[in-house]
């Protein structure tokens, strides 16, 4: 090895940058929000850090991500190489894109963690997690700006979970475009209202469910001067609005992260992040 300088395999405290170190993972040309979301609101002694899967042909197709599925685990691998504690993989349909089966995806995640000694928690499996720790079981899901393959996927993925999901529909279903190449102009960004608009739809639909879902990432430009947001921005006041839990993917995967570190936000982030 002569003059060369190895990486610590196994790294102690005081070589650490964080206290508590997360990392995030997404999908290929898809930055999405995770790192600064998450970060924003965990306690001082957390840092946070990213790293893009890379596809170069990659165009969001379901078939692409099951190809690809091996790559979290090189994700966890460079994760455990860096001294991070808890690794997240942001994207809600990996879960039912990769064909495992809820207990399969749950198995996965549990020897990964146990192969390279970091915890790791993907968003789709999250969502079950978070749905049974709330005790419920009938849910309706704003799908959003999911292709219908997108989010039938993860009606059959939390069906398969055991719970009954009353209404799933994404934005054209609702009647607020024309068509999905409408919704996909907008790129997953959309005006401030549809956040209510469609979540009230939503909850007429499925007035009995114990839950309100949504999926993925999107966005709405309800923060200061227009800027997006995501479900989590937005949960106590949708909360307070229907009456019930309001969970989205982004939320169900920080919740079980913060669970793997002890910790708690330090500012209120609805029902859900507000029982740790």
């Amino acid at each position: 090895m002569g003059d060369k300088m190895l990486m610590p395999e196994t790294w102690r405290s005081e070589h650490k940058l964080f206290p508590q170190q997360v990392a995030f993972t997404c999908p290929p040309f898809d930055y999405d929000a995770a790192p600064s979301d998450f970060l924003r609101m965990a306690p001082d002694s957390v840092g946070v850090h990213g790293w893009m899967l890379h596809v170069p042909d990659y165009v969001h197709g379901l078939d692409q991500r099951k190809q690809n599925f091996g790559m979290l685990a090189d994700f966890v691998h460079l994760c455990a190489r860096n001294g991070v504690d808890v690794a997240g993989q942001v994207g809600s349909n990996w879960v039912h894109a990769c064909g495992l089966g809820v207990d399969g995806v749950r198995d996965h995640c549990a020897r990964l963690s146990d192969t390279h000694g970091v915890r790791f928690h993907m968003a789709g499996y999250a969502m079950v997690e978070a749905l049974r720790a709330m005790n419920a079981e009938k849910v309706a899901l704003n799908a959003a700006y999911h292709w219908p393959e997108w989010w039938q996927g993860t009606v059959g993925f939390l069906k398969e979970a055991g719970f009954d999901v009353l209404w799933a529909g994404n934005f054209h279903d609702q009647g607020w475009f024309e068509s999905q190449e409408a919704v996909n102009d907008r790129r997953w960004v959309f005006d401030g209202d549809l956040a209510t608009k469609s979540f009230d739809y939503v909850a007429e639909q499925a007035p009995d469910a114990d839950a309100y879902l949504i999926n993925g990432m999107c966005n709405f430009r309800t923060g200061p001067g227009g800027q997006p947001q995501r479900p989590l921005h937005l949960t106590p006041m949708l909360e307070a609005r229907l009456g019930k839990p309001v969970i989205g993917h982004d939320t169900a995967l920080y919740w079980r992260i913060f669970k793997d570190l002890d910790l708690a936000p330090t500012s209120p982030q609805g029902q859900l992040l507000n029982t740790l």
